[in-house]
C-alpha cells in the first residue's frame, strides 16, 4: 500500500503562483502514475494533470493547461504541481492520487488494481 501526504495549499491572490507538493512512502516500487484532482465545493472531484512514472509523460486538463505543471522526483518520491496564474475557479481541495496500473492512471474509478488518495489540502485564490 503507498500513503499519501499533500502540502503546499494557501490562500493566494489571482494571478498568483503556488507549488503544492506530494510525498508518497511504502509500497512505491509499484507506482505506475500519480495525479492531481480537485474538488470545488459543491462540485465533483475532477482530474487536474497526471504523470506516468517510468517516463514523465503528463496529461492535463484543458482549464489548467499551460499554466499549471506536474512534474516528480522518482528518487524522492515526490510529485509537484506548479500552478501560474491562478484564478478564482482554481479554488478547490486538491487531492494527490497514485495507480499502479494503467487503466487505474486514466480513470481511477476503474476496479483494476489499487489506488491512493491523499488527505487533500485546500488551495483558495481571491480576487
Amino acid at each position: 500500500q503507498v500513503l499519501l501526504g499533500e502540502s503546499g495549499g494557501g490562500f493566494v491572490q489571482a494571478g498568483d503562483s503556488l507549488t503544492l507538493s506530494c510525498k508518497a512512502s511504502g509500497s512505491t516500487s509499484s507506482v505506475y502514475g500519480m495525479g492531481w484532482f480537485r474538488q470545488a465545493p459543491g462540485k465533483d472531484r475532477e482530474f487536474v494533470a497526471r504523470i506516468r512514472w517510468n517516463d514523465g509523460n503528463t496529461y492535463y486538463s484543458d482549464s489548467v493547461k499551460g499554466r499549471f505543471t506536474i512534474s516528480r522526483d522518482s528518487a524522492k518520491n515526490m510529485m509537484y504541481l506548479q500552478m501560474n496564474s491562478l484564478k478564482t475557479e482554481d479554488t478547490a481541495v486538491y487531492y494527490c492520487l497514485v495507480t499502479d496500473n494503467a487503466p487505474r492512471f486514466f480513470d481511477p474509478t476503474v476496479p483494476v488494481g489499487s489506488a491512493s488518495w491523499g488527505q487533500g489540502t485546500q488551495v483558495t485564490v481571491s480576487s
